[in-house]
């Protein structure tokens, strides 16, 4: 079987490098690079301003950073919007005794636009 040699150019032997952090917030944490639009735990702070993640785990620019590396990173968001998630519908049921339980539960949910990475 006759195979083609891989492509020699301009773009096959480079690795794009991004910026990338991974954030906790809310119990959870967020790999974030710089323009990335997130939803995260419902944060107290307005539409239209500025949140600041100090707890930064990760900071990689070609070379990965942990720990005390990245004690003094931190990463600056834009609140877009406040929302709230899909409806999920909760269900209880048991048999035999005519027991039914319908609930509804919407999370809510901030909204963020990562703007830059400090590290």
């Amino acid at each position: 079987m006759f195979r083609h040699p891989p492509q020699t150019g301009e773009f096959c032997d480079k690795e794009v490098q991004t910026m990338y952090a991974i954030i906790a917030t809310g119990g959870k944490q967020y790999k974030v690079s710089e323009g990335d639009i997130i939803k995260v735990e419902k944060l107290n702070v307005e539409a239209g301003d500025t949140v600041t993640f100090d707890k930064v785990l990760v900071v990689s620019d070609g070379s990965l950073k942990v720990g005390s590396e990245v004690a003094g990173a931190s990463v600056s968001a834009k609140v877009m919007k406040q929302d709230k998630a899909k409806k999920v519908i909760v269900y209880k049921y048991k048999p035999k005794s005519g027991y039914h339980k319908k609930n509804g539960h919407r999370q809510a949910y901030t909204q963020v636009k990562i703007e830059k990475i400090n590290a």
